[in-house]
């Protein structure tokens, strides 16, 4: 068996800078250039630091009460899928102009995916589900976010009432943070053009954030949907900023893993999922604690019983955790899934593949998602 590696004990961004001209500012106020990576120098913990209180408000358009908590911030809008680099650039933004204004900065966000809801017949293959979302939102450093329901009758919204009934009545916004290609209301009517006449005439400031250039790649969410699913987690993480990751509780499998000598702890995951099918070096978060493992994902065609599984192996770790809810984050593509001739020869390459995910991350001890 190779040699224990250590496990990590940091946490941090892997993103190098995004490159962005200013943005458009209706106001015509200087907002500075947004920071997206702590210095090299500052520390690194394997607990959070102290973060200031984060507000999730929920709303929809069935009821005019809503918490007040997060009225007259500066919001940034969007459905902000994976929180990566892209949009924590455009966050950036709202969190300048709040500061500006001495207002609060948040994100006004959609739930369930739009998408879901257009088309409930296709599987949407989430980057990030509500509750992780709203995790790396909160490891922003924002104030909130409010979760606006996406319906029927929100899509039907025309944008002016999206602007008059949303942001002006119920959250009273003292400004707007958008991306260059943001559309809102029935038809995507609502262009960033609108928005800044709508600011105009109601009396908040809007911010719109430009295009990237990152190596002369477009960051988004369908690009790492695509890296994802051809296995290319390193590729995912340098657009996220972060490696990919899912939570999940363990569940009870077949127990074959033990008998070979690798108990794994079991997860299943969203039937959406599209990560290719294969076997990952990965690094867990467990109880405010990171170990290192392996871990294989899909069918396993040796024993195929039609069921795909997340099946991690935690190295130099033996503790019962069924029930218990891990972060699983997905640092380095070893391998897909084989058929093996003799359960010899799979034992065989499973020790290879430990020691493939030890090297791997040992060349990555600070990789883990900001939550």
């Amino acid at each position: 068996m190779p040699p224990r590696g250590a496990l990590d004990s940091s946490r941090g961004e892997t993103a190098r800078s995004i490159r962005a001209v200013p943005a458009r500012v209706s106001a015509h106020r200087h907002v500075p250039e947004p920071k997206l990576r702590a210095p090299a120098s500052e520390p690194m913990t394997d607990r959070s630091p102290a973060r200031p209180s984060f507000t999730v408000v929920r709303a929809d358009l069935a009821h005019t009460a809503a918490d007040p908590s997060l009225n007259g911030a500066v919001v940034a809008i969007g459905n902000f899928e994976g929180v990566h680099r892209g949009h924590r650039a455009v966050i950036a933004v709202a969190q300048a102009r709040a500061r500006a204004l001495s207002r609060k900065a948040a994100v006004l966000t959609f739930e369930p995916h739009p998408r879901a809801v257009f088309n409930p017949d296709e599987p949407v293959f989430r980057l990030s589900d509500e509750p992780a979302k709203l995790r790396l939102l909160a490891g922003t450093g924002l104030d909130g976010a409010i979760v606006m329901r996406f319906d029927t009758a929100l899509a039907a919204l025309s944008a002016e009432d999206f602007v008059r009934r949303i942001l002006v009545e119920r959250f009273a916004v003292a400004g707007v943070v958008v991306g260059f290609d943001f559309h809102f209301g029935k038809g995507r009517a609502g262009s960033p053009d609108f928005l800044e006449a709508a600011g105009r005439r109601h009396g908040f400031t809007v911010d719109i954030v430009p295009p990237f250039s990152d190596d002369g790649r477009r960051i988004s969410s369908g690009a790492i949907r695509a890296a994802l699913a051809a296995g290319e987690v390193e590729t995912a993480a340098d657009l996220l900023g972060y490696p990919w990751f899912v939570t999940g509780a363990v569940v009870h499998g077949d127990k074959r893993g033990r008998g070979l000598g690798f108990p794994t702890a079991n997860l299943r995951l969203d039937p959406a999922c599209g990560l290719k099918h294969g076997v990952y070096a990965v690094r867990v978060g467990l109880n405010g604690a990171r170990h290192d493992g392996v871990a294989n994902f899909g069918r396993r065609p040796m024993f195929d019983s039609g069921v795909v599984l997340l099946e991690v192996f935690l190295f130099d770790f033996n503790a019962e955790i069924y029930g218990a809810t891990l972060d699983v984050a997905f640092i380095h593509w070893i391998r897909p899934e084989l058929n093996f001739a003799t359960v010899a020869d799979l034992v065989r390459r499973m020790d290879e593949d430990c020691g493939l995910a030890r090297a791997a991350l040992a060349r990555m001890p600070d990789a883990f998602p900001p939550i």
